[in-house]
Parts: structure tokens; sequence; C-alpha cells
């Protein structure tokens, strides 16, 4: 018999050729997009995040109803991960224990039994020894999910249907907020109390025009498991309207006497999510370190009972008050909460206002009544379809018996009765199915009570359908409900007295350099770190930065000085520089928005997301100073540096600005310089800082200068120094630089002078920065390449001339942004990439100084 076996074919070639950056950018954005929606974020519909969903779902499944039995976590976990959840019981379980840790959730959406972890960290007990069911407010966020009330999807092995979003009948978000870190975004939204937000939605409903402004007087402001008292209200402010802001949280804490001459502090409530073992382990180093020195003892006198009591013993002959701010001061007795209301509305992350968050909540509830009625109405309709059929067969009942007896099959019969009596199938049906019992009197009278009843509940849910002020009144009725089986009083106390400003006399003294990278990182450092190097050296490490970031700002100041910090959006913010984060020279840093809010910009709002314009440092605010800003649309202003003499938490307005118009830039001088703005269409006005009126902070102004072109606007200010030189860099490549002399002083609100020409083919001006001899330039394109030349390598040439090109682009490529930095600050290779120089130091520009 011959071989019949065909060839060997040769194997399919399945490797394919990627560039490695293509595909870390598409599988990172992959990653990120996931952590972003399908585990960090909550939904702002019923504020759960995944896997908090699955878990609930998961019980339900079990049916752990608030008067079940409990079972075991282990059966709870192993049940959400086979049937939802694809991380694995180890995930699981924290996320189980946090829904019914009470100091952690303001309303338990799990009750628990036995060890699920307590307030010192301690750490819960296995999963096979803790019990658990739903909670009562679980059980509204649960219901009428049978009622087609929201979209199902398949889940991850695709053996079963899951729930994308609760019916959420209990307002979750707002009530016991969320906590998560993203990629690239976090939220941290605080607890809130019931009764406040169902009034805030009742008004809400009744007044659709209601402002953030009119709800804070019905929603105060955070109110936490663990109470203790928020200081001041202009944090809530800023976070409630903008979406971002930081509020200070005190414990609470009372002073008892105790014996003759002796005193105690008695601290009853802790700041959330503040560990009281940590507060008395940094007390006791205090002590040891002698940095306070009136306390004689320490002791938890905490138990199921009294509860939360931290003592703390005062030496005689020390003042207890005293003490008590000392510990205020140096502990976590009292710290800071950072607001950031992010949550996914349509499965895109969204920063909230208050308002919008009890409007996302509400809109949700719509949609729910309104499927939920959808299907009610639809089963009543069908079930009306089936008693009117079994009515027509009743009356008739001998006729009935006649046809079913005469036919020969059910399927003979149901056809008889269609046609005999005008049926259905489906009525058909049910007749035949029909017990004997329902000829009785008794029963023909339940079934034309049940018509009635069917036709009025019709005649309801066509009502609920077509006035949306039924489904208003439905959510008022809901919310009342509500309030009166859960809400309870407030735990956290809303203080008018601000956070106490910090005692600097136990601040060191000490230059420090603060870098600010690109993407919004910053940190301080020693000077020290750098040490001196000869000519032609190589330089160290200066930061570690993300892939496409550089320092783009690095300013020398004392430890105890003011940052100033401009924003686009006119604001201005107070950071003192031993507040920033001193880390290592290899550290990134510590993202700016962690340290002052920045908004989000709204719909159409031509401004932009609000970056930062100009950061001036400032050690005494000098009457003979002044601060001069300008906004895109040419408007300057000069303001004594005095009247930012009052930090303020939060910050205020630092430049009045008209509408969509932004602030460009900051800068400090001494009154008597000149001053030179530049546009984006090549024009350069110098003149007299004298020719500009002193002004408040809130004004918006005088005109600098006009355009020639509607499609102009302002592109930077420099304080003019005829010793120095103007570098000008345009969007596609190109650029020069020229002597500052050159420019002729004008009078302000004039047209200027040519700066750059040839616009048509070196695009629009983006940078226009003083540079000094032997400076370097870092160029960074929208397509993320990130060159750094030599300044002195770029032409001089006068004024008015068309450049030379200083960076080669891509095809459809233009240049992002533009750095001056100072090599002798040079804090990295070279040969390693991008490093740290003095960038942009605003205050640097003060021909005074």
């Amino acid at each position: 018999m011959s071989d019949t076996t065909p060839p060997a074919q040769p194997p399919v070639e399945r490797i394919k050729d990627h560039l490695l950056d293509e595909e870390m950018r598409s599988s990172y954005l992959t990653y990120a997009m996931s952590v972003i929606i399908q585990r960090a974020l909550p939904d702002a519909r019923d504020g759960l995040k995944p896997s908090q969903r699955r878990i609930l779902v998961a019980m339900d499944d079990l049916n752990l109803g608030p008067r079940s039995k409990f079972r075991k976590c282990a059966k709870i976990a192993g049940d959400t991960s086979g049937n939802y959840h694809p991380h694995g019981e180890a995930v699981v379980y924290p996320t189980l224990v946090r829904m019914a840790q009470d100091f952690n959730m303001r309303y338990a959406l799990v009750d628990k039994q036995g060890n699920f972890g307590a307030i010192d960290g301690s750490p819960p007990a296995a999963m096979r020894y803790t019990e658990a069911r739903l909670g009562f407010p679980a059980v509204d966020m649960m219901d009428d999910r049978d009622k087609e009330t929201v979209d199902e999807e398949r889940n991850y092995d695709d053996t079963r249907w899951e729930p994308s979003v609760l019916p959420a009948r209990f307002p979750n978000l707002i009530c016991n907020g969320s906590q998560g870190i993203a990629v690239g975004m976090a939220t941290s939204i605080p607890p809130h109390n019931l009764a406040e937000v169902c009034e805030a939605l009742e008004t809400l409903i009744e007044n659709p025009q209601v402002t953030v402004l009119e709800l804070m007087d019905i929603i105060k402001g955070p109110d936490f498991p663990t109470g203790g008292v928020i200081l001041g209200r202009q944090g809530i402010y800023r976070a409630y309207t903008t979406g971002r802001g930081i509020i200070a949280v005190r414990a609470r804490a009372t002073i008892e006497s105790k014996g003759k001459d002796r005193e105690q502090i008695v601290v009853t409530e802790i700041p959330y999510q503040v560990n009281p073992n940590n507060i008395f382990d940094k007390v006791k180093a205090l002590i040891s370190e002698k940095v306070i020195e009136g306390i004689s003892y320490v002791n938890d006198e905490t138990d199921r009972r009294d509860g939360l009591r931290l003592v703390f013993e005062i030496k005689k002959g020390h003042q207890a008050d005293v003490v008590l701010n000392q510990l205020y001061r140096y502990t976590q007795l009292q710290g800071t909460f950072s607001m950031i209301l992010l949550a996914l509305d349509k499965q895109r992350p969204r920063t909230f206002n208050l308002k919008e968050m009890l409007q996302a909540f509400k809109d949700h509830r719509v949609e729910v009544i309104q499927r939920r009625t959808r299907y009610l109405k639809r089963k009543a309709e069908e079930r009306l379809h089936i008693v009117e059929g079994l009515l027509i067969a009743i009356a008739d009942i001998d006729e009935v018996v006649r046809i079913v007896r005469a036919s020969k099959s059910p399927e003979d019969a149901k056809v008889s009765l269609t046609e005999t009596f005008e049926l259905t199938t489906r009525q058909a049906e049910a007749i035949l199915a029909m017990r004997l019992a329902r000829l009785t009197g008794l029963e023909v009278e339940k079934l034309q009570q049940e018509q009635t009843d069917l036709e009025a509940s019709i005649a309801r849910y066509n009502e609920i359908l077509g006035d949306i002020r039924e489904v208003h009144a439905l959510i008022i009725e809901e919310q009342r409900d509500l309030r009166a089986r859960y809400a309870g009083a407030r735990r956290t106390e809303i203080s008018e007295e601000e956070m106490e400003i910090e005692d600097e006399a136990l601040i060191p003294e000490g230059r420090m350099l603060v870098t600010l990278s690109h993407s919004g990182y910053i940190k301080r450092v020693s000077p020290d770190i750098y040490r001196a190097q000869g000519r032609g050296g190589k330089g160290i490490t200066g930061a570690d930065t993300k892939d496409g970031d550089f320092i783009e700002r690095l300013i020398l100041a004392d430890n105890k000085d003011f940052l100033l910090i401009f924003t686009t959006w006119g604001w201005v913010h107070w950071l003192k520089v031993y507040k920033i984060p001193e880390l290592g020279r290899n550290s990134l840093g510590r993202f700016i928005e962690n340290l002052i809010p920045l908004r989000e910009a709204e719909g159409d709002d031509g401004r932009g997301k609000e970056r930062i314009a100009s950061i001036i440092p400032v050690s005494a605010f000098a009457p003979d100073h002044f601060l001069c800003t300008v906004s895109r649309g040419g408007y300057i202003k000069k303001t004594s540096l005095q009247d930012y003499s009052r930090p303020k938490r939060g910050g205020i307005i630092g430049a009045g600005l008209k509408e969509d118009d932004i602030l460009v830039r900051a800068v400090l001088t001494n009154g008597d310089t000149n001053l030179m703005v530049s546009t984006t269409q090549g024009q350069t006005i110098r003149f007299a800082e004298g020719d500009v009126r002193g002004t408040g902070r809130s004004a918006a102004g005088v005109i600098a200068v006009k355009f020639k072109k509607q499609a102009d606007h302002v592109v930077d200010m420099v304080v003019a120094d005829d010793d120095a030189m103007l570098l000008s860099v345009c969007k596609n490549g190109y650029g020069m630089r020229t002597r500052m002399a050159d420019y002729p002083k004008k009078n302000r609100g004039g047209l200027g002078v040519v700066n750059v020409k040839g616009l048509a083919r070196n695009g629009e001006v983006v940078l226009v920065r003083r540079i000094d001899e032997g400076d370097d330039v870092i160029l960074m394109s929208e397509g993320g390449t990130l060159i750094r030349t030599p300044g002195d390598e770029i032409r001089l040439v006068g004024r008015g001339a068309a450049g030379v090109r200083v960076m080669r682009l891509k095809a459809g490529d233009k240049v992002a942004s533009a750095v001056v930095v100072k090599p002798e600050d040079s804090a990295i290779d070279p040969e390693e990439g991008v490093g740290v120089g003095v960038g942009d130091d605003d205050a640097g520009d003060d021909a005074g100084e």
C-alpha cells in the first residue's frame, strides 16, 4: 500500500513587524481606558465601581437580603469572581469588606458579621470566617432590576447577563462618596448626609434653575462617617462650583479636668480615613524629640460602648489649649481632604459640580422610572388581554365546552375557539388551560375586578409616561421615603473658622530649587545636590521625567518665600516653598493639581483647561514693586505687589479678564521698566511701564497693543533690557534672535513694529522670550518630538527678518512650545535627554533687581 500522506506544509508566518513606540502607545491606551472605565472610577448614576456593582449583584443572586441568613464571604467572593469579576477573590474580598465598614461608608451597603477590620488599621479576618448580607440601602440600589430598568451586558466569559448600572433609588455616589486612582486622573468624592441630599434633589426637581449657591444652603458640606470639624467654607464652595477643592478637617476634642490642677485632652472624633494608631505614634515621637513637652501620658480608651476616645494627659504647669493647638499643627488630628468630583458620565470621565452630580442622579431615576413604567404597562396589557379572553369564554361557557368536546386535538380546539369568538391564539390557549374552579361565581367576580384594576393601572401608567411631572413626583416620593428610613443627624460640623496658618518658626531657612515640568510635576530640591563642574562637564541627572516631558521652570527661592502662581483663567494662588514636597533629584515630583486646584472648561468655553501662566517667587511684598499681567486679547494691568500680600486658601482673582480671554503672562517690575508685548502675527510693541496706570487686582486693565488682523492675539510679554536679546519661534519650526535695543519705544496701545516677517512660511509666532548669550532652547512639537539646541546657533538678525529653521518637523507637525534654559544650571547629561534648566522664571525679568 503506497504512502498517500501529503507533504508537510511550511508553518504559517505569524510574526508581524510593529514599531515599538506605536505598539506601546496603542497598548497603553487600551490599558488606561480599561482602568478608567472598568476599575477605578464610579458611574455617576449609581456611584459604584464595576467591582462593587458585581459584588452586590452576586449577593442578590444568592438572595442575601437584609432579613436573610448571613453567608460566608468566601462564597460571596467566589460567586462574584466566578460569575462576574475576572480579577480573583483576593481583589473582591477587600472591596466587600470596605462596603461593610461603617467608618469608611456613611451608609454601609453590606451588613456584616464577624471581624471586618477596625479604624485603627487592624485587618479583617479571612473570608472563610466572616459573613455578610445586603444592607437595606443596597436593596434600594437593586430594586426594580428585574423590570428592564437598566441595560444588561454579557459577563466576561459570555455565560450570563449582568447590569451595566443599577437602578439606584438610593443616591449612592454623593451619599457614600468614592475614591480611586485611574491613569492620569483620580476621584475623591466625600460622603454626604442623606437628609440634605434628598432635600436638595427635591429642590432641584421643583426648580431646575436653582444655583449651586442655593443648593449649598441645603447641602452644607461633606458629612464624614467619623465626624470631625470642617474648617471654613471656601474649600467647600470651590469644590461644589468647580469640581475641585481642598477642605481642612480637624478632630473633635474637648479639655476635661482631671483631679486638682490637672487637665486632659479627649479626642472623640478624628478626620476621615485617619488611623488613630498613627496619631499615637506621631505624638510619642514628638514627645521624645521634645517638640511637644506638655503631655505626660497618652492612652487609647476606645471601646464598643462609648466609641472612639483618645486621651492625652497634660503635665502640671502646661496649658491644655496650647498643647491641643500643637497636636493640631503637628499630627493628623488636623489635615486636609482633597475633593475631586470626578465620575463616569456615559462612559467618559467628567468633573462635576454639585448641581451636575444631583442632575445626573435625577436624570438616571427619570429613565429608570420611565423604563419600569413601560415594562409594567406592557405586562398589564398582556394580562388584561388574557382576562378579557377568559371573561368572553365564561360568558358562553356551554359553547366553549361544546367546541372543546367536538375537537379532535387541543390544536383543533384552539383554532375553533379563535374563529368562533374572534380570540387571539394566546387567549385561546389561556381558555384551554383554565381550571373548572374559574367557573364559580366568586372566581368570575375576581376576574371582573382584576379587569377593572388592570385598566386603572394602565391608565395610571399612561399618565406617568405622558407627563414628566408625574415622574418627578415619584422621585420626590422615593427620596422622602429614603429620608424617613435612613436619614440621621449630621455627624461632621462645619465651622466658620479657617484653618490656622502654620508656625514658620520651625521651618529652617535656606535656598531651594523649585522645578515644574511641562506636564505639571513640581518638587523642591536643595541646590547643594548639583555640584559645581568645570567647563565641559557632563552634568548629573536632575530629574526623572515621563516620556515627552521636560523641566519647564526652575526657580531659586527661600524656603519661606511665597510662590505667586498665576493661572490662565486669571486666578492667583499662594504656595509656600516649604509646602512643596522636598524630593530627591531623581524623583518625578508631585502633580501640581494636588497642591492648587485647576479647573476644567465647560461646554464651548474658549479658555480651555486652566493652566499655569506664570510663577513668581516673592520674599517680601514691597510697596515699590508691581505685578504686570497681559492677556491674550491684548489687555495689560499693573497692580501693586502689596495687593497680593494676603494669602487666601483656594486662591483669588489676580487679573480681571473679559469673556473668553485668558492670562498669558505676569512679570514682576520695579515701576520704571520698559515692557515688550508680542503677538502671534509677528508684531511687537515696546512702551514704558509708566504708561500703564496702577489698578486693583480684579481690574481688566487697558489696551497694550492693537491687532492688525482679527485672528491676532498676544503670545508673550517680557521686561525690556537693551543688553539682552529677544528669541522668537514660529509654529513651522522657524525662529530668530534680535537685539532688544532694536525695538523703538512707542506709546502704549499702538500697533508696534514688525518683529517677524514671512508668516506664510513660518506660521504663527508661538514663543517670544528673553535670551542671553550661552542660553539653550528646548523645543517641543505637537507630535511629541523634543530637541535642545544652543541659542547661539540661532541666527542673530535685525528686527523684521523672516528667521531661519530652528527645528525640522515631520509633515503635518507643528511647534507646540519652547523654553529658554541656562546651560550652566543644566542638570542632566545631554546624551541622556532633556533635563533641568532655568526656565522662564517670571521674576527674573525684573529689570530693577
